[in-house]
């Protein structure tokens, strides 16, 4: 059985900038903005949902041997 799924519509207000990083990771992913903005909430969601059960989020550069831990 199909689930039906309805759709909203909002209007996003953004920065010069933050459209300029919009529309270069849309290019950049061949991804509509839309699909992008879809895809930074459900990271968004994935990470704050992980940070709230206690886990830590750090990324490692193993070639210069560094670790850096994301506090958001």
């Amino acid at each position: 059985m199909a689930v039906e799924t309805t759709k909203r519509t909002m209007t996003l207000n953004l920065t010069d900038a933050e459209m300029q990083v919009l529309e270069a990771l849309s290019a950049q992913k061949d991804l509509s903005k839309t699909a992008v903005i879809r895809q930074a909430l459900r990271l968004y969601q994935l990470v704050d949902h992980r940070l709230a059960s206690g886990e830590k989020l750090f990324f490692e550069d193993e070639a210069k041997r560094q670790k850096e831990l994301m506090m958001i």
